[in-house]
């Protein structure tokens, strides 16, 4: 009897979404749509995250990450959701383009990054497939595939917006696949911070004078002759891989995520 191929079906449950209050959709919606508030909120947070980043005593492991990560330029960087705020201050030689979402939130993601030296591709992905020519997922996966094939790092966050937070999608694994190159795990986490507690992805703001530590996973490659059943392979792989970092990441700090945390964020738990 031939084998049943196994697929990526992420975990039906998900956290219900609040609705936004009416008397703030309005304000809301005129702000989304103002290009002067994007970049004002841009310059705040460029200067903030700077001051994060000088203030905070770092931690990298393992050193000698450079070493490993040059010979396989150029890479694909992957981080989480919700663990990427402080990512474009810190100068870790993968500058290249980052894919960001269309929304407000990715326009001023968009300003900071390039305030940071990065190029930026105005797409993503989605948890409906018929949202995926309008938020340009498609020509988002497609200039991050010419970007690598002209030798330019891309960074891109592994799990899907607004899906299931630290689940990777698939689409990560495809371009490793396409292009050839490998993804390198990121993970940064900081002693100080404050975790959004609405958001679908528990965004983490790192705060000042604190600790933190960037830790670099090992490099996934993923084989062009792979099948439907050795790409989901890659891709819990993924998983495992950013999943380790992460809780190494936080346990550099000196204060590792605590259950409510790990739970809410989609992570693995710690022990009761």
């Amino acid at each position: 009897m031939k084998p049943e191929k196994k697929t990526h079906r992420p975990p039906a449950s998900r956290p219900i979404r609040q609705r936004t209050s009416q008397w703030l959709r309005r304000p809301g919606r005129f702000l989304s749509e103002s290009p002067v508030f994007a970049a004002i909120v841009a310059k705040i947070a460029v200067w903030y995250l700077k001051l994060v980043y000088r203030t905070n005593k770092w931690t990298v492991e393992p050193l000698d990450v450079m070493d490993v990560v040059k010979p396989n330029l150029p890479v694909i960087a992957a981080v989480w959701h919700g663990q990427h705020v402080l990512l474009p201050a810190i100068p870790i030689g993968l500058t290249g383009s980052v894919m960001i979402s269309r929304s407000l939130d990715g326009e001023i993601t968009a300003r900071v990054a390039e305030a940071f030296g990065a190029k930026t591709i105005r797409a993503s992905g989605g948890r409906n497939a018929k949202h995926t020519i309008r938020k340009g997922a498609l020509k988002g996966f497609l200039d991050m595939k010419a970007a690598l094939e002209r030798g330019e790092n891309v960074m891109q966050t592994a799990d899907i917006p607004k899906g299931l937070a630290r689940e990777p999608g698939l689409g990560i694994v495809a371009l490793a696949q396409k292009t050839g190159r490998p993804i390198v795990p990121l993970a940064v986490a900081s002693s100080k911070r404050w975790v959004l507690p609405k958001s679908w992805d528990r965004t983490t703001i790192n705060l000042p004078f604190g600790r933190s530590a960037l830790v670099v996973g090992e490099l996934i490659w993923v084989d062009r002759a792979l099948d439907e059943e050795g790409l989901e392979e890659k891709r819990v792989a993924l998983k495992s891989e950013m999943d380790r970092i992460t809780e190494r990441a936080y346990e550099l700090t000196g204060v590792p995520e605590t259950r409510d945390e790990m739970l809410k964020a989609g992570g693995a738990p710690p022990p009761a």
